[in-house]
């Protein structure tokens, strides 16, 4: 059953927000009003549909006293009562807690693991995957870092995704992806396994990581690699290291300014993900609900190529669509890694 005393604070709350906004506050209040507002929206809409079905099974019940209208009312309460619990679940789902960084942009980053060059151009299909699935999400895709190899494969590679609800699907990434394949280079037929990791972390904002002067050395390069844009004769490449972590963030494009900014952005977004996962790895030692988003070191999903197959092993899914997949069709993957993670939060909260 949903506990009304809930219901009544969102709905209050819901309102308050609506008074605050018609009376015109300023710029910067009115957007953090509007964020919190257009967030609550779908949850007050849900809720309200799920009152309306309550006093409709009340009202049908009241019939039943009345023989001239008992008929009727016998006839509607099997499919309110069946709409009622659908709809009771629906309020569940809308008031589980969410992540404040759901709607956030993401930096995705990808790495070769073990296989070698094959690890790279798996990489670098990856990357194409997830250019694809932006793609039909109607996302912006833009690549801020990029080193490839001489076969066209993958080294690093960093990206930032920006779109509505961008970190609440791509969150599911994170982990070792592994491939099953007989590689291009390989002359013989045997097939091989090789893996690549994919990082996803939700952009940081100013207000969330402050960082002292001090702790950073900033130095200027010349950019280097395989060829392309990211080579050039002048000293623009910016290599930031943030002294207490250790953590060093390089941007090679051809404007000094425009590296310097990315690094630090990268370099804030990566700070304030190990934040994240100290403070979730605390919270939830003892719980499983952070499928997808918890040890980067867990291997996540195969892809073999002579099956056809695409097995994500943390939810146990198979699909035969790998064609299907690695031209960027995730969705069917992603919704359903977000019903189990959602199915195991209502199990704890005893729903």
């Amino acid at each position: 059953m949903i506990a009304q005393d809930k219901i009544a604070q969102i709905i209050d709350r819901f309102q308050f927000l609506e008074a605050k906004m018609a009376e015109g506050v300023s710029g910067a209040e009115i957007a953090a009003l509007g964020r919190e507002y257009a967030e609550l929206r779908p949850v007050v809409e849900t809720v309200t549909a799920y009152q309306d079905l309550i006093n409709q099974v009340t009202e049908a019940e009241e019939m039943l006293g009345d023989p001239e209208m008992r008929e009727l009312a016998e006839a509607e309460l099997p499919d309110l009562k069946i709409a009622v619990a659908a709809s009771e679940h629906e309020v569940q789902l809308a008031l589980l807690p969410k992540d404040a960084a759901d709607g956030r942009p993401a930096l995705l980053e990808i790495r070769p693991g073990t296989g070698g060059d094959e690890a790279g151009l798996f990489a670098a299909d990856l990357l194409r995957m997830y250019q694809r699935y932006s793609e039909k999400k109607g996302w912006k895709f833009e690549i801020l870092e990029e080193s490839l190899s001489e076969l066209g494969g993958v080294k690093e590679v960093v990206a930032r995704i920006v779109g509505d609800g961008v970190f609440a699907r791509m969150k599911y990434e994170s982990g070792v992806h592994r491939v099953q394949r007989v590689p291009e280079t390989e002359s013989g037929g045997r097939i091989h396994t090789s893996a690549a990791t994919v990082a996803v972390m939700p952009e940081a904002e100013d207000v969330d990581i402050q960082i002292s002067p001090n702790d950073l050395r900033i130095d200027t390069m010349r950019a280097s690699g395989s060829g392309g844009q990211h080579v050039n004769t002048t000293d623009s490449a910016v290599r930031i290291l943030h002294i207490p972590t250790g953590m060093i963030v390089v941007s090679a494009e051809k404007s000094q300014h425009r590296n310097r900014v990315i690094a630090m952005q990268v370099l804030k977004t990566r700070l304030f993900d190990l934040e994240r996962q100290r403070v979730d790895g605390e919270r939830s030692a003892d719980r499983k609900a952070q499928v997808g988003t918890g040890d980067r070191s867990e291997r996540i999903r195969t892809y073999n190529f002579p099956q056809g197959r695409m097995t994500d092993h943390r939810i146990n899914l198979t699909l035969y669509a790998l064609g299907q997949v690695m031209q960027g069709d995730l969705d069917e993957i992603i919704d359903a890694l977000q019903a189990d993670a959602q199915a195991t939060l209502l199990a704890e909260m005893g729903a």
